[in-house]
């Protein structure tokens, strides 16, 4: 399978027909344990004779998420993959994994949140020790490095401001240090950017975002040469115990068929609401790797194969701007997530930020500001008319209070 095409692959890896119903479609396995030959299923997951028995009990492992995690390896071009209950299960579970006492991580200065509030909260108290860097700066990251740095991890894009890291670049200079590299690629998916064939050694995902696509499913998912994500599943995955549900599992199979067009969708859509907004009188600014505007412009050529559907922009009065957003906008919707068929905005204010994620020096506090500003608004994009977007967005910055008058 692995000589067909991405969109042939999103459709059919990891299932066959159903050889007792001739179903084409997969089934749902909700049973929560399996039977087997006597002798081979004992009272642990140790004591089952892994060779003999592909399912014991469904905490180890079961028909679906093998299904699923089989169709995410074609797609990434990765050995193996190991799926988890959400993306933050994924990626602690990973960071639990590889990490040990007297170890150091380098993580991204700007980070998914739920990333930021595990790797600067649980993490020191296990006694490994965490460094920021910015890791779309080499020097900066080599100044970080430590002998003891076992594993960076990066974003890219990166959540919420949509920054890039050259992935072959960090990739070998880690590895020249004896680190290894881990690529949350959310805001892309293998549709856009497969990390591993950049030099990455593990690639997450929140499932529950692009991948599953309709935001009905949590999910997350580690991907990587098959060693070390066989140690993860019977290690972290069974211990503990942050199983993918069948029916989630289905769901995000579900999703998977369609990604190939719903990217191409999003970042068609995206690619309008970014020049309508960067053309807008009201608009200061607009992060999105599809406009020349965009500071990494040449490395999102180079390393991404569509621009995605996220966008963070600036206005002029964000407070302004902000509060009246529920009651001019139709069609998108503020709320949390995305990745999903529906349009959503966010806003991002650089002191909130600071409190929740890291609390940053003067000069990557700079260097985010650069970015940023005092604060931005996160678009996701979804699959309406983009002429909608544009308009619905329009209205926004044009009906707001006074001091927009």
């Amino acid at each position: 399978m692995t000589q067909l095409g991405f969109s042939t692959l999103a459709v059919h890896g990891g299932t066959e027909l159903d050889p007792v119903t001739g179903a084409v479609t997969p089934s749902i396995a909700t049973s929560v344990t399996f039977a087997a030959e006597y002798g081979t299923i004992g009272f642990s997951a140790e004591a089952t004779v892994d060779e003999d028995v592909p399912f014991a009990y469904a905490r180890e492992g079961h028909p679906n998420a093998a299904q699923l995690e089989h169709r995410l390896a074609l797609l990434d071009g990765a050995e193996a993959a190991v799926v988890f209950s959400t993306g933050i299960a994924a990626i602690s579970g990973l960071l639990l994994d590889v990490l040990s006492p007297g170890d150091h991580v380098l993580v991204s200065d700007i980070s998914y949140a739920g990333t930021a509030e595990f790797t600067r909260g649980l993490l020191p108290s296990l006694g490994i020790e965490v460094g920021v860097a910015d890791l779309s700066d080499l020097d900066d990251v080599q100044a970080a490095l430590r002998p003891n740095t076992r594993l960076v991890y990066a974003e890219t894009p990166c959540n919420p401001v949509l920054k890039l890291v050259d992935i072959a670049a960090l990739a070998d200079l880690a590895h020249r240090h004896g680190a290894e590299l881990c690529v949350d690629g959310t805001f892309a998916t293998p549709a856009v950017t497969r990390p591993l064939r950049f030099g990455a050694d593990y690639v997450v995902y929140s499932l529950t975002k692009y991948m599953g696509g309709h935001g009905d499913a949590l999910g997350g998912a580690v991907l990587g040469r098959a060693e070390p994500m066989d140690r993860l599943r019977r290690g972290i995955g069974v211990h503990l115990g942050g199983t993918l549900s069948p029916f989630n599992c289905w769901l995000i199979m579900r999703g998977l068929e369609t990604l190939p067009i719903r990217m191409a969708a999003y970042a068609e859509g995206a690619t309008r609401v970014a020049r309508f907004l960067e053309e807008h009188p009201r608009v200061r600014s607009v992060r999105y790797p599809g406009l020349p505007s965009h500071p990494q412009y040449d490395l999102a050529e180079r390393q991404m194969s569509s621009p995605s559907g996220m966008i963070s922009f600036t206005v002029a009065d964000h407070d302004a701007f902000g509060a009246g957003l529920k009651d001019r906008l139709e069609v998108f919707r503020y709320a949390a997530s995305l990745g999903l068929s529906r349009s959503l905005i966010l806003e991002a204010r650089t002191d909130d930020l600071q409190r929740t994620t890291f609390k940053l020096d003067d000069e990557h506090l700079r260097r985010y500001r650069a970015w940023a500003g005092d604060g931005f608004f996160r678009l996701s994009i979804g699959l309406e008319d983009p002429g909608d977007l544009c308009d619905d967005l329009g209205r926004a910055l044009m009906e707001g209070s006074d001091p927009w008058r």
